[in-house]
């Protein structure tokens, strides 16, 4: 496996936005991938989900994110606002398509057994357009935070490329032919 330095790699955005797929192409490129493996593959997520537990708690339990240098973790953007200071991080921050990732999280819930109408379309897409430019403003703005904007449908069209571009920005090491190589179109669902 690679090291990839003395900062701390984070994979985020929302829910349903390719983070999985980047967790895999970053393990498939000989990134460690900080991850336990509780919540096991299923219809959603066919290739695993690439989580680890511990950042659920990040509000309130930090003490594993220094351990974490050097490998990737999988933090949902609204918990990244609770990574302690003092620690570098580079993220991956993706980017979909709203209506994709509203599609994808309506047909995951229903699989589930729940209502996606509950709280309304325009309502969660407006929520998540002001909450993900409200998160970006603030990443940009900490000094120990550099954020690469990485484009789902991008990665997916042109994934040697964008691969090359994600192992540049995390230090140049990556295996970016075996990175392209863990994108797997066929797995996208929920075309806009």
């Amino acid at each position: 496996m690679t090291d990839c330095g003395g900062f701390v790699t984070i994979v985020s955005g929302l829910p349903r936005s390719g983070t999985s797929m980047m967790m895999r192409m970053l393990e498939a490129g000989g990134m460690r991938v900080l991850t336990d493996d509780a919540r096991p593959a299923n219809e959603d997520n066919p290739r695993g989900y690439y989580e680890f537990e511990r950042v659920k708690t990040l509000e309130t339990d930090k003490a594993w994110v220094e351990g974490a240098r050097g490998k990737a973790v999988k933090v949902i953007y609204k918990l990244a606002y609770h990574l302690p200071p003092g620690i570098a991080y580079r993220m991956l921050f993706m980017q979909r398509d709203l209506e994709e990732v509203l599609r994808s999280q309506a047909a995951m819930m229903r699989r589930d057994g729940l209502d996606p109408d509950e709280i309304g379309h325009e309502r969660l897409m407006a929520l998540f357009q002001a909450e993900i430019l409200t998160f970006r403003r603030w990443a940009e703005a900490q000094a120990n935070i550099d954020i690469l904007a990485v484009d789902h449908a991008r990665v997916l069209i042109a994934p040697r490329d964008m691969s090359e571009v994600i192992s540049e920005f995390l230090g140049g090491r990556l295996d970016a032919t075996a990175m392209a190589r863990a994108v797997e179109p066929a797995l996208w669902r929920n075309r806009a």
